[in-house]
């Protein structure tokens, strides 16, 4: 045991004594030795010891309830109280009770306004931060500034019908394509070559319409549109075998 130690055990039986006089309620040796522990030091089978030690002297008064022991000042050794005593003991604990609650409800409210403090910005950060939002409303000024002075904008009646004028290129590209896709695998007859004529007239049809859209898009025709050639179609292939043989 160390020295520290071994007087805060020789000044226990003083310590506790004291200590039960002053709260005079009933408390078992556990609660005695987490109530002191902390603030002198004293460890639990110096606690027991001295508790044991202040009963035998008479100086305290112990009850055994099942296997614990309840210690508790003697009470001969205090004065007898009335009931107007009594009474007005309770009026004082009753003040002191709505003034410990009150004072409870004053530091809640002042850790709140603490927190609040202390999570809002400072004055130099405020300024900093104001001087960036001018800044950055300035820019956007400048910018919606340019914006209202250009003269190429399209007008919603003018994206309208720029769509419209593309689903109807896009339906009619469709047409052709599948118009195409069914010739060629049925052979170029009189039928397909007339398509194939009528498709060359209306090929540029899509592009100078296209043309005319002032830059909203542009219409691009996959290579999948474009014409076979009419040296690859069945009909050629079979007048070149004639003419070879």
């Amino acid at each position: 045991m160390s020295k520290s130690r071994a007087e805060a055990a020789a000044g226990a039986p003083g310590i506790i004594l004291r200590y039960l006089q002053e709260q005079n309620r009933p408390y078992s040796a556990q609660d005695v030795f987490g109530n002191l522990q902390k603030e002198h030091g004293l460890g639990k089978a110096a606690v027991v010891k001295a508790l044991d030690q202040l009963a035998q002297e008479g100086k305290i008064k112990e009850k055994t309830y099942g296997k614990q022991k309840i210690y508790f000042a003697d009470q001969d050794q205090f004065d007898a109280v009335s009931d107007a005593d009594l009474h007005s003991l309770d009026a004082k604990i009753a003040a002191l009770t709505a003034k410990v609650q009150s004072l409870q409800q004053s530091c809640r409210h002042m850790e709140a306004e603490l927190k609040e403090l202390t999570n809002a910005l400072t004055t130099p950060e405020m300024q900093k931060e104001i001087q960036e939002l001018k800044n950055e409303c300035a820019r956007y000024t400048e910018r919606l500034k340019n914006i209202k002075a250009a003269t190429n904008h399209i007008t919603p009646e003018e994206k309208e019908e720029v769509y419209k004028d593309r689903q109807k290129y896009c339906k009619e590209w469709r047409k052709r394509k599948r118009m195409v896709s069914e010739s060629s695998q049925g052979g170029f007859g009189g039928a397909g070559t007339f398509l194939y004529k009528r498709i060359q007239q209306q090929q540029a049809a899509p592009c100078a319409a296209s043309a005319q859209l002032k830059g909203a898009f542009f219409l691009v025709r996959p290579p999948s549109c474009v014409m076979p050639s009419l040296k690859d179609t069945p009909r050629a292939r079979n007048s070149s075998l004639r003419k070879s043989g």
